[in-house]
C-alpha cells in the first residue's frame, strides 16, 4: 500500500535472510506492518489498541 511509511524495526538484524519486519506509523490510528524480505506481499494493519496489546505480549514475552 503506497499510504504507508514504512521502517525498518531497529531490532531487525542487517545480513541478508535474517528475519526482519518493516512498521509504518505515519496513518493516523493504524499501524502498519509488513515482512522486509517480502514488501509486495501482505501487510498487517493494527489499531492503536491492538498495536500496543500486541507488543506489550511481545515484550511480556507472552507471544
Amino acid at each position: 500500500m503506497s499510504d504507508f511509511d514504512f521502517t525498518k524495526s531497529s531490532h531487525s538484524g542487517g545480513n541478508p535472510g535474517q528475519d526482519c519486519v518493516e512498521v509504518a506509523t505515519n496513518v493516523p490510528a493504524v499501524v502498519a506492518v509488513r515482512d522486509s524480505k517480502d514488501r509486495s506481499g501482505p501487510v498487517l494493519q493494527f489499531g492503536d489498541r491492538e498495536w500496543l496489546a500486541f507488543r506489550s505480549a511481545v515484550i511480556d514475552g507472552k507471544i
